[in-house]
């Protein structure tokens, strides 16, 4: 089901009216896709962060444009790195019938038995490639690593193809692994002391006068 989200249309696109716009705690967007004609819009910063931060970045939301309903997903969106804050929306129009292809993130839960003997956990892979239709994302896929000893591994190969998702990662891909934990690096032989070296055919006083 996709959440709802209030956005206005945006008429005035002088810097000035942006800035006001962002000085009121909202973010200016475009929405364009599927049967929609590219639109410039406003939403609630707040409420956008708080849509993605609790749904997931490939949720469906139900954009309402001035009473008109638009199922989009969060495309891009740019942040100020000096303030943290998002400063432009990117929102594509979806087809909820159309297969997508996107990035969802991996999770993983519980504790490795590997990693209690001292293994050492790697996480190469973060996220995995799927195709599923707009209703059909998964917001992640969790992975349990608990049964995993040290020089195991978790490849792609491993995961099964959900009931409405397909994974279109490379199969042999790790995605987690417990390392062998280093071994104690051996003690380097003591420096002999360096000696000064014997200087040869060197004149004395009395020779160079």
């Amino acid at each position: 089901m996709a959440v709802t989200l209030e956005a206005k249309k945006r008429e005035n696109l002088k810097t000035s009216n942006t800035k006001a716009i962002r000085l009121a705690g909202d973010v200016p967007g475009i929405i364009y896709g599927y049967q929609v004609d590219p639109k410039t819009v406003t939403v609630n910063s707040i409420e956008l962060l708080k849509t993605v931060r609790d749904e997931g970045k490939n949720a469906i939301i139900s954009l309402q444009v001035d009473g008109e309903a638009v199922d989009v997903m969060l495309h891009e969106y740019q942040v100020d790195p000096l303030r943290d804050e998002l400063v432009h929306a990117d929102f594509y129009a979806v087809n909820m019938k159309e297969e997508l292809d996107v990035q969802v993130p991996i999770a993983l839960e519980g504790e490795a038995k590997g990693a209690s003997e001292g293994g050492v956990l790697q996480q190469p892979l973060y996220e995995l490639a799927l195709r599923a239709k707009p209703k059909d994302i998964p917001e992640q896929i969790t992975i349990n690593v608990s049964d995993l000893e040290v020089g195991d591994s978790i490849l792609v190969s491993d995961l099964k193809d959900g009931k409405n998702y397909e994974i279109l990662e490379d199969e042999t891909a790790t995605i987690v692994t417990i390392l062998v934990p280093d071994e104690e690096p051996a003690e380097e032989p003591a420096e002999e002391e360096e000696t000064e070296p014997e200087v040869i055919n060197e004149k004395s006083e009395d020779e160079q006068e």
